[in-house]
């Protein structure tokens, strides 16, 4: 009996001696987890599958918040209307800005007319900024940051696991390079919504957008997309989970390219990456 009772103390000191941590998507907790490792619980309040743009917490999750240390902020939509009501609810939480020294671009989708337009949606910038490794790496040494200050007696434990993570992420964007290299006549690839805007600078790439509006096209821009998708040569259109494909399915079955469904929210971010790369270049 008494085993049992230091057992349970144990335990419970050791879950209430780590920090609790909210982030709001899946691939944050990825990121996490490698910097954080056993000394940090965690909670993602936006789950594969579901939409940040128009998310509501579930009771669960708030009660999570109540007791949360830090909250890592990534800037994506839900965050405008939530981070102070979570703040309110739980006034010695952190919250930290994890986006900090990344520079964001536009979000650009096609107009009706077929002309690329800016979305207004966090002032026009695209909020997908972990498709990108070299972003992944500034939102990994934030993190770092993060727990560092907030738990200094672990900080070696933490530098460690950031020092092997930023390893992995290069080896990542080696990869890729690579699997790009092969390219030889188009560097466009396409997709429903255009959520991978990052990961096409990074690349030098070109993202062709089959949203108009941020809604599926109407017949004519359909033809129009057609052409220009058979003008750039693409391999392949990519679609997510969480939009419908019915558009995509139009285009892909015209130009006898594959439909691939990949979304940026999925926690295996370095596997994504390669799929897309390996997609874009044709290769199986």
């Amino acid at each position: 009996m008494k085993k049992i009772i230091l057992t349970f103390i144990l335990i419970s000191t050791y879950i209430f001696s780590n920090i609790n941590v909210v982030v709001s998507i899946v691939p944050q907790q990825t990121f996490l987890k490698a910097i954080g490792g056993d000394k940090v619980n965690s909670i993602v309040m936006v789950q594969a599958g579901d939409s940040p743009h128009a998310y509501e917490p579930k009771p669960s999750q708030m009660l999570w918040v109540g007791k949360a240390d830090l909250y890592l902020a990534i800037d994506v939509e839900f965050e405008d209307v939530w981070l102070g009501k979570f703040k309110n609810q739980n006034t010695h939480m952190q919250i930290v800005d994890i986006t900090k020294g990344i520079e964001k671009i536009h979000m650009v989708e096609k107009c009706a007319h077929g002309h690329e337009a800016h979305t207004h949606a966090h002032e026009g910038t695209d909020p997908h900024i972990w498709t990108s490794p070299h972003n992944v790496k500034r939102i990994a040494q934030n993190i770092y940051d993060a727990l560092a200050s907030y738990d200094p007696s672990n900080i070696k434990y933490y530098k460690n696991n950031l020092k092997r993570f930023l390893s992995s992420i290069e080896e990542t964007n080696k990869q890729i390079v690579q699997i790009l290299s092969t390219l030889k006549d188009s560097r466009s690839f396409m997709v429903f919504h255009p959520s991978w805007g990052y990961f096409a600078k990074a690349y030098d790439l070109k993202q062709i957008a089959v949203e108009v509006e941020g809604k599926s096209p109407k017949p004519r821009a359909l033809i129009q997309l057609i052409k220009e998708a058979k003008k750039e040569k693409v391999n392949a259109i990519f679609t997510q989970p969480e939009f419908s494909d019915s558009s995509a399915k139009i285009i892909a079955k015209a130009l006898h390219i594959p439909v691939v469904k990949i979304s940026p929210m999925a926690a295996d971010w370095s596997p994504n990456l390669i799929v897309m790369a390996k997609t874009i270049a044709g290769q199986k």
